[in-house]
C-alpha cells in the first residue's frame, strides 16, 4: 500500500452495500488495522441495518431478475464481471498489502478470485440457453413410452447467504457468488471484518460497474448476529471459518426449523505423505520440501488448506528436518514491499495470539525443531507493531500417542514432522485428523499413490498425487481448483463449495416432472423421444436458428441396404471386422450374418437428412451421443426421423462474427419394421437470420 493509499484508509469507516444503496452502520463500529504497522486504518459497524429486510430485498427484487436469466446470460454476466475487476486489480493489491500478505499471496487471493468468475463463465456452455436445465436421462415410466419422467432444475427462490474467513477476503467472495450467479440466486455476502477493508475495495468496483441487476449482491461488514433469524426454506447458507463455529450456526433453531440448505467449509489438519519410496537427491525429495515450505510460510500459514501434519517414513526424518529447516530459514519475514520478503504477517494481532497460544499447547507434547516465537528477525517493518511471526516447525516422535497434533491446529505458519513405519500407519495417521479438505502424497510409485488415494479417501475431500511427472504444471496441495469440489468430510465441515456443475446444483431445486413426451418437450424447451413431430414443408437446413422449432421433423427417404454397400464401407474406411467381411466367422457370435458397419449406418443417415445446397446450416459442429441397438443386414430399409432437439445461443465474439447457434437434432435411424436400429445427436452451427 503506498503511502497515499494509507491516508485514503486512514480512518475510514466501511459503508455496507444494502438494499442497493451504501450505508454507513451506526455507532463507532470495530476497529480495522494494518497488520504490517499495527496503524488502525478503518472501522466497520452494521448496527442499524435491517437484516430480514435485505433478504426480502434480495429475494423479491434480485432474484426475480436473475431468474428471468438464462445461463447463458448469467454466464456472460460472470465474464464481463471478471473482466472489469482485472482491469482494477492494482488497485486491490495496493489495498492487500495491508492484510500482511505478500504479492504471491494476493495473487492467490485476487486474480485467484476473479478466476473463479472466469472458471464459471466458462461453464455456462454445460447449461441449456434456458432459465432452467434438465439433469439426467429420461426415464420412460410405462411399457408404450407415453408416460415418461425427467429431473428439471429451477433457481431456488431465496438468497445464498455468505459467511466468510478472514484469509482470503476477495477470493472467498468471488468463489462463492460466481456460483450462486450463475444458478440464477442473489447474495448476501459478510466477508470476516478483520480484513473487510480489502473486500469494501472489491465491492465498490463491483457495483460502480453497473454489470449485475440491482439485488444480486449485498455485502455487509462487521457482525451479522441475527441474520439467520430471517432465513427461509429457499435460502443457502454457506460458511468458511473455524469448525466450531461453524457447528453453532448450523445449529441455528431457523436453519433447523426451515431445513435451510447450510454448507460448511471448516479448517482442517490436512496432511502431506512423502512417499516409502522417496530418497534424498531424488526430483520426488525436492519437490516435497519445496511443496511443504510453500504451504508453509504463503499467506503466513493462514490457508484452510495449509499442511498441518508432514507425514514421512521412519528413517527419513531427519533428512526432512534438516532439508525443510535449511528451507525455511531462507524464508524472508517483513513487510512485503521490501526487496526480498517471502513471508508477511497474519491478519491481526488477534490471530497472532490465537496461534500463538495453539502453539503453546502443541508443544506441551511435541519439541519444536525450527523457529521460535520471540526470537527471529523481521525486514522492513517493526515486528512488535505488526503481526509478525517465524515460521514454527514441530517433531512428534509418536503422532499415536501424542494426539494433540490431530486435533488443535495452530492456523498459522506451523507444522507438524512425524514418523511413520508402513503404508497402513501412513494412511491410519492421515485420517486421525478426523476429516480434511486436501491430503496430498508425494510418491514416484502409482500403485503407493493408489494404496493411499484408496486408503485415506474417504476422510478427505481432495488428494494430490504429486512427483515429478506433474509438478511443474500442478497448482500445488494448497490451491483448491473451481471445477473440483472444495470441501471436505468430519472436521472439515462435510460441504462442498465450487465442484463445476456439482455448485451450481446446490443452489437449484431438483424436481421430478412426469408426462407425456410432448408434455415434457415442452416444458423443458428439450425434445423428448416419443414426442410429437413437427412437420414441415421446407428442409429444416432451409430455416435460420432463429425459425427452427424444437420437435421439428424431417421424414426421410429410405435405402435398402446391400453387400455392396458394406465392401465399398470397408474399402473406404479400413475397416474389415470379420463381422462385416467374413460369413464363415460368425459361429458363436449375436450375428445371423454379414452385418452392416454403424459407421455406415450413421453416414447413410446422413445423406439421407443433409441438404446439399448452400443455405444457413454453416457446419458440422460434432456428435454428442451415438448407439447402434439392432443389427442392420443386407437387404434392411433404413430411414431417419431427423428432429430437432434443442437450440443454444452463441454470443458474437466480434462485430464482425457471424450471428449463429448451435442446434442439436435427434437422429433416429429406423427399418421397416419401424424399429430404431441406431440412434445418434449431432450438432450443427446455424446462421441466424438477423445479424445486428
Amino acid at each position: 500500500m503506498s503511502s497515499t493509499t494509507k491516508d485514503k484508509t486512514s480512518s475510514m469507516k466501511l459503508n455496507n452495500y444494502a438494499l442497493g444503496r451504501w450505508i454507513a452502520g451506526e455507532g463507532e463500529g470495530q476497529a480495522l488495522y494494518n497488520a504490517i504497522t499495527g496503524e488502525e486504518i478503518a472501522k466497520a459497524s452494521t448496527k442499524g441495518l435491517d437484516f430480514g429486510e435485505m433478504c426480502e430485498y434480495a429475494r423479491k427484487v434480485g432474484g426475480p431478475k436473475l431468474r428471468k436469466m438464462t445461463f447463458h446470460e448469467r454466464g456472460r454476466m460472470l465474464k464481463a464481471l471478471a473482466l472489469y475487476l482485472m482491469e482494477k486489480k492494482e488497485q486491490f493489491y495496493k489495498v492487500s498489502w495491508a492484510t500482511g500478505a505478500t504479492r504471491n499471496d494476493s495473487w492467490v487471493d485476487i486474480e485467484g478470485g476473479i478466476g473463479n468468475l472466469f472458471a464459471y463463465a466458462s461453464l455456462r456452455r454445460q447449461f441449456p440457453d434456458e432459465p432452467f436445465c434438465l439433469e439426467g436421462d429420461l426415464i420412460k415410466l410405462s411399457k408404450n413410452g407415453t408416460f415418461i419422467g425427467q429431473h428439471i432444475c429451477v433457481p431456488r427462490q431465496g438468497v445464498a447467504i455468505h459467511i466468510n474467513a478472514f484469509n482470503f477476503p476477495v477470493w472467498g467472495m468471488l468463489e462463492k457468488v460466481a456460483v450462486n450467479w450463475l444458478a440464477g440466486v442473489p447474495a448476501i455476502v459478510k466477508p470476516a471484518t478483520v480484513t473487510s477493508f480489502l473486500t469494501e475495495a472489491v465491492v465498490k468496483e463491483i457495483v460502480a460497474s453497473g454489470i449485475l441487476p440491482d439485488g444480486a449482491l449485498q455485502v455487509i461488514y462487521g457482525s451479522v448476529n441475527g441474520i439467520l433469524d430471517h432465513v427461509n426454506n429457499q435460502d443457502v447458507v454457506t460458511f468458511t471459518g473455524s469448525a466450531s463455529t461453524g457447528k453453532m450456526l448450523k445449529s441455528h433453531p431457523r436453519i433447523l426449523e426451515e431445513s435451510v440448505h447450510f454448507n460448511m467449509e471448516a479448517d482442517s489438519l490436512n496432511c502431506c505423505v512423502l512417499g516409502p519410496d522417496v530418497v534424498p537427491g531424488s526430483p520426488e525429495f525436492e519437490i516435497f520440501i519445496k511443496e511443504v515450505q510453500r504451504e508453509m510460510t504463503t499467506k503466513a500459514g493462514q490457508k484452510c488448506t495449509a499442511i498441518r501434519r508432514i507425514i514421512v517414513p521412519e528413517k527419513m526424518v531427519e533428512d526432512v528436518q534438516i532439508a525443510l529447516g535449511k528451507r525455511l530459514a531462507g524464508t524472508l519475514i517483513g513487510d512485503p514491499n521490501t526487496e526480498g520478503v517471502r513471508m508477511g504477517a497474519l491478519a491481526g494481532k488477534a490471530q497472532l495470539k490465537e496461534v500463538r497460544e495453539k502453539v503453546e499447547i502443541l508443544q506441551k507434547t511435541q519439541k519444536i525443531v525450527y523457529g521460535d516465537l520471540d526470537n527471529f528477525s523481521v525486514t522492513g517493518a517493526d515486528k512488535t507493531k505488526g503481526a509478525f511471526m517465524s515460521p514454527i516447525l514441530f517433531l512428534n516422535e509418536n503422532p499415536f500417542k501424542y494426539t494433540d497434533v490431530h486435533s488443535v491446529e495452530a492456523f498459522g505458519p506451523v507444522s507438524t514432522i512425524m514418523p511413520y513405519k508402513n503404508m497402513d500407519e501412513a494412511i491410519e495417521l492421515s485420517r486421525m485428523g478426523k476429516g480434511s479438505l486436501v491430503s496430498s502424497i508425494v510418491t514416484a510409485d502409482d500403485q503407493i499413490a493408489k494404496a493411499y488415494v484408496l486408503g485415506a479417501a474417504s476422510m478427505h475431500g481432495r488428494i494430490l498425487i504429486l512427483n515429478a511427472d506433474c509438478a511443474k504444471e500442478s497448482t500445488g496441495h494448497g490451491s483448491p481448483m473451481p471445477m473440483l469440489v472444495h470441501g471436505g468430510p468430519g472436521r472439515a465441515g462435510g460441504g462442498e463449495e465450487m465442484g463445476g456443475k456439482r455448485g451450481v446444483f446446490h443452489y437449484l431445486q431438483r424436481t421430478a416432472i412426469q408426462g407425456s413426451p410432448t408434455s415434457i418437450s415442452k416444458i423443458s424447451n428439450q425434445y423428448q423421444y416419443g414426442g410429437k413431430y413437427i412437420e414441415k414443408d421446407i428442409h429444416p437446413f432451409k430455416r435460420y436458428f432463429e425459425e427452427l422449432e424444437i420437435g421439428e421433423t424431417l421424414i426421410t427417404a429410405k435405402h435398402t441396404v446391400s453387400e455392396a454397400d458394406i465392401v465399398n464401407f470397408a474399402n473406404v474406411s479400413g475397416d474389415n471386422f470379420y463381422a462385416h467381411m467374413d460369413a464363415t466367422s460368425l459361429d458363436g457370435t449375436i450375428f445371423t450374418g454379414r452385418v452392416a458397419h454403424g459407421y455406415f449406418v450413421l453416414s447413410k443417415a446422413a445423406g439421407l437428412f443433409v441438404d446439399a445446397k448452400k443455405g444457413p446450416v454453416l457446419l458440422n459442429y460434432g456428435l454428442d451421443e451415438c448407439r447402434f441397438t439392432k443389427p442392420v443386414y443386407p437387404g434392411t430399409t433404413i430411414g431417419v426421423r431427423f428432429t430437432c432437439k434443442e437450440k443454444i445461443d452463441q454470443e458474437k465474439k466480434t462485430p464482425e462474427d457471424i450471428a449463429k447457434g448451435i442446434v442439436k437434432w435427434l437422429v433416429d435411424v429406423y427399418d421397416e419394421t419401424g424399429e430404431t436400429v441406431a440412434v445418434a445427436t449431432i450438432l450443427t452451427m446455424v446462421k441466424k437470420k438477423n445479424q445486428s
